[in-house]
């Protein structure tokens, strides 16, 4: 491969060996092969010995301490909620993997919680803030203001759910059932947009 070489790679394609160049951005070791880990052009730095590879379609997005994001509720235990992560906020590019998360009773809201099914319940759409990423755990929380549910749907008869005049409460569509929440203030804004 040249210097001013324009060439096209697909992840997985042999770039070149680790006695060659180091492996740069886009790129990665695999038992000495230096592989493409994105699809886009190959750069390469002769004074430093770098290899890279410049994504078309830039980078996809890694989950970090601090961001919003936003998924479903998938199960409720009584000291945790497991969350499908979907998507980040602000960010456009699909995640690089699947995420799942989970948020403890702790950090479902500032006060008091006695049970976690008075904040969320299977199938809430959710907005939380990345608080803690060990591995493939990722520890969510909802005590921001504009953290919490977007969108519910009734345990009972299954219809959407719309805000009532007491905080962190919804009332069904349909059937006119009360249930409570942990509501984000952004509900209303997210609720019409949908």
């Amino acid at each position: 491969m040249g210097e001013n070489e324009e060439q096209i790679v697909m992840p997985g394609d042999k770039l070149g060996i680790i006695e060659q160049y180091v492996p740069g951005e886009g790129t990665y070791d695999d038992d000495g092969e230096i592989k493409s880990s994105v699809l886009g052009n190959v750069k390469i730095n002769q004074k430093k010995r770098i290899i890279s590879v410049d994504s078309k379609f830039g980078k996809p997005a890694l989950l970090k301490k601090g961001d919003i994001v936003y998924g479903q509720i998938t199960d409720l235990k009584p000291q945790r909620a497991n969350f499908n992560i979907e998507c980040i906020k602000d960010n456009p590019r699909p995640l690089a993997l699947p995420y799942m998360g989970a948020i403890h009773i702790s950090q479902a809201k500032r006060d008091y919680l006695e049970k976690l099914s008075d904040a969320f319940r299977i199938g809430d759409i959710i907005q939380a803030k990345v608080v803690k990423i060990t591995g493939d755990n990722v520890d969510l929380g909802t005590v921001d203001d504009d953290c919490g549910v977007l969108k519910a749907m009734c345990t009972r008869c299954r219809d959407f759910m719309h805000t009532t005049s007491k905080e962190n409460e919804l009332q069904c569509n349909t059937c006119n059932k009360k249930e409570k929440r942990k509501v984000s203030l952004l509900r209303k804004t997210f609720s019409q947009n949908i």
